[in-house]
């Protein structure tokens, strides 16, 4: 039972991962019996029937695809590429390429809701790549844009985008919520 829950967690932390201490944490299990667990599991998955791996980078555990099944997910991404755009993909992309590079988290303060699934969905089309690690505490990957993404939207660069226009002026109707908003809470 333990090892279904230690995938399902696995599942959810995506690219995060789990350390040991926090496995040791969530199932309630001491520092040895995590790493005896780990091992079981990663034996289980090294099962030709099997998608997936258990990999340790940067002593996080994580699962990722096999390398071995490589082409069948290319031939995958081949395939969603022709795919439009939802309108919460491009408001990723438009964030990344005007801010490249940002993190996740950056991502999700403009926005204002998650957008780490969106991130994960354009990583894997290739509009978008890893551009390192972000000085921020954690250290958070930064994301830019890629040559697919230039392509996509015939652009020879990314000095080429339209230029934003940024509402600087607060209108009177804002104003005035603003005012009636702050009278209300005194």
């Amino acid at each position: 039972m333990k090892q279904g829950v230690l995938e399902g967690l696995l599942f959810v932390t995506g690219e995060d991962g789990l350390g040991i201490e926090e496995i040791g944490k969530l199932l309630d299990l001491k520092e040895n019996d995590v790493k005896n667990l780990l091992d079981r599991y990663k034996e289980d998955l090294k099962n030709e029937d099997r998608g997936l791996q258990l990999v340790c980078l940067g002593n996080k555990y994580k699962l990722s695809t096999k390398e071995e099944h490589k082409k069948y997910y290319e031939l995958l991404a081949d395939q969603t590429v022709s795919a439009t755009l939802t309108q919460a993909a491009l408001e990723v992309l438009v964030i990344i390429a005007y801010n490249e590079p940002i993190t996740v988290g950056m991502i999700d303060e403009i926005r204002g809701v998650s957008s780490r699934e969106m991130v994960r969905k354009l990583l894997f089309r290739g509009f978008i790549d890893m551009a390192g690690r972000s000085d921020l505490p954690g250290k958070p990957m930064l994301y830019k844009t890629t040559d697919k993404f230039l392509d996509y939207f015939n652009l020879s660069s990314i000095k080429e985008l339209p230029e934003l226009k940024i509402q600087e002026e607060i209108s009177e109707e804002e104003k005035e919520l603003f005012v009636s908003r702050y009278k209300e809470n005194e």
